[in-house]
């Protein structure tokens, strides 16, 4: 319809989805939380001009991210204190080295928030008190193997090293501000 119109030359499509629902994956009925199958979405993005090439990443991007990117493409400035890292340079080369984490955030009841990221294979979450701001408990996900991901793994003495790195990157739920600050500069 946009080449029918004449409207492709300078038209930008974004084109993201809904995870769906859960029929039983992990014991849920349900559709929020911070597994993997509830924050891994498609995400298509067509700019004026490029030619249809189909390009794909496996870059770690966000929803945030589509903000300051549509602000780019379009010569606008986007608001700094808004989370989010532009994806032009994706979009320009998308074997670029990235983000090394998305980030994700759900609530446990009225108490608790639970502050995940994906990182290389991993996911990781913390769920942390509202009230004390210590961490309850933490999940570890090994999804090399695939999305769904069963065993979690944070108790597990030889994953240690790993829940502390992904716990440090994580940072309560405020390390997005540092990889912003990694790819503004």
């Amino acid at each position: 319809e946009l080449d029918k119109l004449g409207l492709r030359e300078n038209t930008i499509v974004i084109l993201w989805g809904d995870h769906g629902w859960k029929l039983g994956d992990y014991g849920c009925w349900c559709k929020h939380t911070n597994l993997e199958i509830d924050t891994r979405v498609p995400l298509i993005i067509s700019l004026p001009n490029n030619g249809g090439t189909g390009q794909t990443t496996d870059a770690l991007v966000e929803f945030v991210d589509i903000y300051p990117t549509l602000a780019e493409l379009c010569g606008l400035k986007a608001v700094e204190r808004n989370e989010g890292t532009s994806m032009v340079p994706l979009l320009e080369n998308p074997d670029l080295p990235w983000k090394k984490a998305a980030f994700s955030q759900y609530p446990r009841g009225s108490n608790k928030m639970g502050y995940s990221i994906r990182s290389g294979k991993w996911r990781y979450t913390e769920w942390i008190n509202r009230e004390t701001g210590k961490v309850e408990s933490r999940e570890l996900y090994d999804h090399s193997k695939g999305p769904v991901a069963t065993h979690n793994l944070a108790d597990s003495p030889e994953y240690k090293d790993e829940v502390e790195r992904l716990s440090k990157i994580l940072d309560k739920g405020q390390g997005w501000r540092v990889i912003k600050e990694t790819h503004s500069n």
